[in-house]
């Protein structure tokens, strides 16, 4: 792993030497600008519009536009002279409950190791954190930029999180069209609950996949492969206007399907099976041979004989269509 920062972790007194290493990578699907007429990747060019000319690292700075046109500017010593002494130390400011905090503050996860002699210390904080169910709030600058974050213990392992500031999360009273308070209809909130309850399951990371990658990815392939690719139309959805329809088709589809992908279909219980619908069969002739289905003497099985069959036309189920060679290649 590349190590994206160095210093210490510091409460009290005690200073715990450590490096940090991003504990997650973004699997997103890279597409590049591409010129259509000749196939050529296109690249970004700094240019200047009033010198009409491309800048050079090195002539370029940074700046801060307090009025239309008007900027502040900095130069690299000065912004390195407000962050130098802050990007040294990760300081533990509280120590708090980690259900106390809402997921919305949550930006990125970092792990911590130890860096030079500080395994002890590092293996203190850690056990004590465990044992006290305890996670530490501190501020932490990673280039340049301030943030709260907070450690706990990952497994066997220091990981920091950093943070939004409060003033940094919009208020709910922002978000536009948000239905006013008022009652539900019971029997509706009912379904609704038994809904979630049917599909409430132990969390389980490993489950869930990243559909629309894989499906880029294997269309990526089949364009290297040369096949020929056709996208096959998504099907449209239709707006939900029975809601007790929907919470009660929603149940009863849940109630025969795992809720855990990978369960095997054994271990699903079987359905009841139901007895075979047709017309009433006259009684066979006694031509000294047993109908059929009926065992040495004669008699059919008592599970089968108990099962009258109700005067109704034969269901004849359709068979399926076979698919084309044109819609296997078909890329949904």
């Amino acid at each position: 792993m590349h190590t994206v920062w160095k210093g210490a972790i510091s409460f009290g007194l005690v200073h715990v030497p450590v490096k940090m290493f991003s504990a997650t990578e973004d699997k997103d699907v890279s597409l590049r600008y591409i010129h259509k007429a000749c196939g050529s990747p296109l690249s970004y060019v700094r240019k200047c519009p009033v010198c009409d000319k491309e800048v050079a690292w090195e002539e370029i700075g940074k700046g801060y536009e307090y009025e239309k046109g008007k900027f502040v500017i900095f130069d690299k010593d000065e912004l390195d002279a407000l962050t130098e002494e802050s990007t040294k130390n990760i300081t533990i400011l509280d120590f708090v409950d980690l259900k106390d905090i809402d997921p919305i503050y949550f930006q990125k996860t970092y792990y911590l190791s130890p860096d030079q002699a500080g395994a002890g210390a590092y293996r203190l904080l850690m056990e004590a954190m465990r044992q006290t169910g305890k996670i530490g709030v501190a501020k932490i600058s990673i280039r340049s930029k301030s943030s709260l974050a907070a450690i706990r213990v990952l497994e066997n392992c220091l990981s920091i999180e950093t943070m939004f500031y409060p003033d940094e999360i919009r208020p709910v009273s922002q978000v536009p069209s948000l239905p006013e308070a008022g009652a539900v209809n019971d029997k509706e909130l009912d379904m609704a609950k038994l809904l979630i309850s049917q599909l409430s399951t132990p969390f389980e990371p490993e489950k869930y996949t990243d559909d629309y990658r894989k499906r880029m990815l294997d269309l990526i392939a089949s364009k290297v492969a040369g096949e020929e690719i056709r996208i096959a139309p998504a099907r449209q959805e239709t707006n939900v206007i029975d809601l007790m329809a929907a919470l009660q088709a929603s149940i009863k589809a849940v109630q025969h399907v795992p809720s855990d992908p990978g369960t095997s279909p054994g271990a699903v219980a079987a359905k009841p099976r139901k007895a075979a619908v047709g017309r009433k069969k006259a009684a066979p002739k006694d031509s000294g041979e047993p109908a059929p289905g009926a065992g040495a003497d004669g008699s059919a099985a008592a599970n089968e004989a108990a099962v009258p069959l109700p005067d109704a036309d034969p269901v004849i189920a359709p068979k399926p269509k076979r698919r084309s060679a044109k819609s296997k290649q078909t890329v949904s």
